[in-house]
């Protein structure tokens, strides 16, 4: 069996970046915490932290600070059922997300959760087509994705569609866009996308053209910087939806010409072994999502 304390300090290393910061944590000396992550990698006889500027995990460390957030999750549902074992330290849960769904939707499940539980939460970004990695590698325990089919030893519900619209600045379309939305015009016309993994302009131009198309493109790695692009007309992008209906209704941003809007569909996927101890955060999410998202019904996988 292994020894919750030295799991936990690797897991608290992990989660504050170093050894300094993990000792402050757990209130022990940096040479202590160090001592404990040794004598547990001796024991399972591979490393788990790499060390460096911050600390990061092997792919072992990362299902063994997973399970060790796991737990400290079950002592705080314990501690709630018999309040004599007094309160401990409140969970930090990992968790992969979208940058547009934390910009748009999630955060009221985070704060209804923070304020009736204390838990605490470890945002991971990633694009939506690539957060079920971060669940297959033990990084996380929950994670809201683009992929319906579950991860191994996961549950997957349908939370419905981010819907996204082809947006640009009524400048814009005018100076680019005057003769239509074809593969001449968008040929030339700056195109923002997120970062290198968003394909969401790239199928987009392929459903709209039936063909792909090399464009010029902008790099904006931040959901409202992409609005704020599109608003200064440095570019055409496609926007979440809940960004930008204030921005459409008074006119400062516009569809482009004949442009259709794209629905993302997304998915909650948590594991199967925490899922019970989850579902206070599974029940906030769907409720944050039937607030904002496009619904569809799926069968639970």
């Amino acid at each position: 069996m292994l020894d919750y304390p030295l799991v936990a300090a690797v897991a608290a290393v992990l989660r504050e970046g170093s050894f300094e910061r993990a000792a402050e944590a757990l209130h022990l000396t940096p040479s202590a915490v160090s001592q404990r992550v040794k004598l547990i990698e001796e024991r399972l006889g591979q490393p788990l932290v790499v060390r460096g500027t911050p600390c990061t995990a092997t792919a072992a460390g990362a299902v063994l600070a997973r399970h060790a957030e796991a737990l400290h999750l079950l002592e705080a549902e314990l501690a709630e059922a018999l309040p004599g074992l007094g309160e401990g330290a409140a969970p930090t849960l990992p968790l992969a997300i979208n940058a547009d769904s934390l910009a748009t939707w999630f955060m009221p499940a985070l704060a209804r959760l923070g304020a009736e539980r204390g838990w605490l939460f470890d945002l991971r970004l990633e694009d939506q087509d690539h957060t079920a990695e971060q669940l297959a590698r033990g990084e996380v325990l929950a994670a809201v994705t683009a992929l319906a089919t579950p991860q191994r030893g996961c549950r997957s519900l349908a939370l419905g569609a981010l819907r996204y619209r082809a947006t640009a600045s009524p400048a814009f379309v005018a100076r680019h866009f005057a003769e239509g939305v074809n593969a001449a015009t968008l040929a030339r016309a700056p195109c923002l996308v997120f970062n290198r993994q968003d394909r969401l302009q790239e199928r987009w131009i392929q459903a709209h053209l039936g063909r792909p198309l090399v464009v010029p493109r902008h790099w904006l790695p931040a959901s409202q910087a992409f609005v704020d692009a599109a608003l200064a007309g440095l570019g055409w992008g496609l926007n979440p939806e809940p960004l930008v209906q204030e921005l459409l209704a008074r006119g400062a941003l516009v569809d482009l010409p004949g442009a259709a809007p794209v629905d993302v569909p997304l998915h909650w996927q948590t594991l199967r072994a925490a899922e019970r101890l989850l579902q206070p955060l599974s029940s906030a999410v769907a409720e944050a999502a039937r607030a904002v998202l496009h619904l569809e019904k799926e069968p639970r996988a």
